[in-house]
């Protein structure tokens, strides 16, 4: 019975090895979840629900949703601060075509694969990494996150590999600095990008829903309608009986839209969140590379007090890639194997400095 417990524990397991850090887990598990959650939700309202309504006069209603689903409906800039009553709806009116200008919405047919897309570039890094890393740290550490005692095979292994490898790692770390910069990078250009999807709306756009929410009812130009309309025109043409062209103007509803504005507030403040964080990262990271006494620190932060001095030989002696590595491989296994294997790592330098 326990047995056949272990193999599905054993089964299910995901990612027990730690091969990256808490910023990088912020990009690839939460951002890539958060937004392929949004993708579903607004794919089962698009296909599954009824994401248009649309009024037209003398015209069956099916034909007309689709045909305005299809082609993008439309509001007037200026009258965005238009009120019900007087102008119908703010941005919907009577308009005239060579006077009024018209601003188009055919985002909502693909905010379900623009999200989905996002989350595949928001793991892009990821996967190059995981490609990178080739399972060293999984080879390197066995079973040692079960293991209480070190055996002493698998330590006299670890030793070799460190002094064998010894300045020769320094690839294995930039390659994944590489990859935060990259996730650094990524976040950015989709802020960017979803920005130019929005039409320019998205760069201030939480923002300004904030200042909107500190405002008077009464003062109050609604940022999310603005952006996201809830009610639209659209504008059908087809032939009459007598040849000729009869134009028909109509209001759509689009509800999808209720939760578009509430998403994209939402993603507005978590990628600027993660972006900054990255940005710490990225600094952090500047230090670790360029002063050698802030990784010395890191690295007395895993172990206990006295064998502080014993890190000093290993920082010594280790270059950045080396470091990394040991770093690394200290949050994979327990305290008390850390402690040995840097009593035991240390001796050996000094033996070989002694010789």
């Amino acid at each position: 019975m326990f047995d056949i417990f272990g193999s599905l524990k054993a089964l299910l397991k995901i990612d027990n090895v730690c091969i990256d850090n808490f910023v990088f887990r912020l990009h690839y598990r939460i951002t890539v979840s958060i937004l392929l959650g949004f993708s579903i939700i607004v794919t089962s309202r698009q296909y599954l629900g009824d994401p248009i309504d649309c009024i037209f006069e003398d015209l069956p209603q099916t034909v007309m949703d689709t045909y305005c689903w299809i082609h993008s409906t439309f509001t007037l800039p200026k009258r965005k601060n238009g009120k019900i009553g007087e102008d119908v709806y703010p941005g919907v009116s009577a308009y005239d075509d060579d006077t009024d200008t018209v601003k188009y919405h055919s985002y909502y047919q693909w905010v379900c694969f623009v999200l989905f897309f996002q989350a595949m570039f928001f793991y892009t890094p990821r996967y190059l990494w995981k490609l990178w890393e080739a399972g060293r740290m999984s080879s390197l550490i066995l079973d040692l996150e079960y293991t209480v005692a070190l055996d002493p095979e698998h330590r006299e292994s670890l030793i070799n590999y460190f002094i064998k490898n010894l300045h020769m790692q320094n690839f294995y770390a930039i390659r994944f600095f590489f990859c935060e910069i990259l996730n650094l990078c990524n976040v950015l250009l989709q802020i960017y990008f979803i920005d130019y999807f929005l039409g320019g709306e998205f760069s201030m756009y939480g923002y300004n829903v904030l200042v909107m929410t500190e405002m008077k009812t009464e003062d109050r130009t609604d940022i999310m309608s603005r952006v996201f309309p809830i009610i639209t025109k659209c504008t059908f043409h087809k032939y009459g009986s007598t040849g000729t062209i009869q134009k028909f103007d109509g209001m759509c509803l689009l509800p999808q839209n209720i939760l578009n504005e509430k998403m994209f507030v939402f993603l507005w403040f978590w990628f600027w969140f993660i972006a900054i964080i990255s940005v710490l990262n990225i600094l952090y990271r500047i230090l670790i590379i360029t002063i050698p006494f802030f990784r010395l620190v890191l690295l007395r932060s895993r172990i206990d007090y006295f064998s502080h001095d014993k890190l000093k030989t290993l920082t010594r002696k280790f270059w950045i890639g080396d470091w990394f590595v040991f770093y690394q491989l200290s949050k994979n296994i327990s305290p008390v194997n850390f402690k040995d294997l840097v009593s035991e790592l240390s001796k050996k330098f000094e033996e070989k400095d002694s010789v």
